[in-house]
């Protein structure tokens, strides 16, 4: 039996130590892939912009359920001439249907139940379900042909929001915060605002996550009522003196962690404790209505005095922006109108048509609509054939990924812009058609950055918000 020198044993090792040295040594690895401007992680990213930007925030009100562009922007009468007739196999080309209605013996067409007119000196066309949006129709860059790639519900509002069909991406807000950082380091450079008490599809926080970014990039849910951010006050019996001091002692212990073994997670739950106690006198302050003049709730609506309504939170998105939050999103459910659709969606505009246009003339009236951009769409549009029986006082609309209609204002984009056109039955796009990549890359260049050089290096490779994909829409651009 061979016997073991003395020179052996010192090079023998036990199985956990070999282990444990061989994740130091992938993490090292992974260390040495770090882009150099993560080499602070106490700090967000900031690269600045690549070019000047035209835009310094951004409003998102995102229509969650798909709007019909049919009944709301995109007027076409001959649905109404034709309305019952079968969807011509010419324009369906053949392209998919969910299973909701692709088992249909009839695809039937259904004409708007509503009205259109012409608005503004643009001539914009817009449903009379909108008559306040339609005011400020020459403050508008409406796109009539947004494209998607997704046919349903959960993976088109992820894909809308994350640039990916699969759960896991940064959010928009989240790429932004990554890439220029706070423009005010007392309150979230990014806040997510729900409408309560509405039904529709389910929406999930990756929706305004981080995705592999930190977690300091994240958007912070506000809600209604006094608690706008839950678990944000100190325990019993700790004062502010004694936070301060258990704070500062937090960031030494992070700091000695990041500094023996490079990790930054124990930074960035330092980060939010200490955006936490700064927020604890800034988002009470933003939240509070008691200063605004009656002139405010008249133009929001008087639903803006209820919290966790729409036009509340429209109020609330306003307040946010002047005080430098970097990116404001607003969610609104209900416009799944898969039945019952001139019910169901007079109601939902109702909601949302008064406040959306309130918080545009209200943005301008403060100087803030020139780099403020204001979006306002959902995840897809709506079929030009009726789901379910058509009768004469009602239809529903099934899921269309093919065209929807969206609009911005402010930050840059081309007021009185209608950009687009589609097919006599709002099926196809016929010109000028706005990809999701496009669309997310436009935006991103409006806050000066170049979509293609924000990327982050993840399990291996650079990720971006338009993947390998989108092209800046000029036309979109003041």
């Amino acid at each position: 039996m061979n016997q073991v020198t003395p020179m052996h044993e010192d090079l023998r090792i036990d199985r956990r130590t070999l282990l444990r040295g061989a994740g130091a040594g992938l993490a090292g690895l992974a260390l040495g892939e770090t882009p150099p401007t993560q080499a602070n992680p106490g700090t967000a990213r900031q690269n600045g912009p690549h070019h000047a930007p035209r835009a310094r925030r951004v409003v998102h009100l995102f229509m969650s359920g798909g709007p019909s562009q049919i009944d709301l922007f995109d007027h076409k009468p001959i649905l109404q001439s034709r309305n019952g007739e079968e969807l011509p196999e010419s324009v369906r080309k053949g392209q998919r249907l969910t299973g909701m209605s692709g088992n249909q013996a009839s695809l039937p067409l259904a004409g708007s139940h509503f009205p259109f007119a012409r608005h503004g000196e643009c001539g914009m066309e817009v449903s009379d379900l909108l008559p306040h949006t339609a005011k400020i129709a020459d403050d508008l860059c409406l796109v009539r042909t947004l494209v998607t790639d997704a046919i349903n519900h959960d993976p088109a509002a992820t894909f809308a929001l994350t640039g990916s069909q699969i759960a896991g991406r940064p959010s928009l807000g989240a790429w932004l915060s990554y890439g220029l950082g706070t423009l005010n380091p007392d309150l979230p450079q990014f806040c997510s605002l729900v409408t309560q008490g509405k039904g529709g599809q389910p929406l999930y926080d990756r929706l305004w996550g981080s995705g592999f970014l930190s977690a300091r990039h994240a958007g912070v849910q506000l809600r209604a009522g006094a608690d706008p951010v839950l678990f944000l006050g100190d325990p019993a019996g700790i004062d502010r003196a004694t936070r301060r001091r258990m704070l500062d002692a937090q960031h030494r212990a992070a700091d000695a962690m990041f500094q023996e073994t490079g990790d930054t997670a124990a930074l960035d739950r330092w980060n939010q404790a200490e955006l936490a106690y700064r927020m604890q006198e800034s988002v009470p302050e933003a939240a509070n209505f008691a200063e605004e003049p009656d002139s405010t709730f008249a133009l929001y609506g008087e639903d803006a005095r209820k919290p966790g309504t729409f036009a509340a939170n429209c109020l609330l998105a306003r307040r946010l922006l002047e005080r430098d939050v970097r990116f404001v999103q607003l969610f609104h459910q209900g416009w799944d109108q898969h039945e019952g659709l001139p019910a169901g969606i007079r109601t939902q505009c109702k909601d949302v048509d008064q406040a959306s246009a309130a918080l545009v003339t209200d943005l301008k009236r403060l100087g803030l609509l020139d780099d403020t951009l204001v979006v306002w769409g959902g995840e897809f549009g709506r079929t030009a054939y009726c789901q379910g029986t058509l009768t004469p006082t009602t239809y529903g609309r099934d899921h269309h990924p093919r065209c929807t209609s969206m609009w911005m204002a402010g930050g840059g984009s081309r007021a009185g812009q209608i950009w687009g056109t589609t097919d006599d039955f709002s099926y196809n796009v016929t010109e000028n058609p706005v990809h999701v990549h496009d669309l997310n890359a436009t935006l991103l260049h409006l806050l000066g950055i170049d979509h293609e050089r924000l990327t982050y290096r993840h399990q291996g490779r650079r990720y971006r918000l338009t993947d390998v994909h989108g092209t800046v829409v000029r036309g979109l651009l003041a």
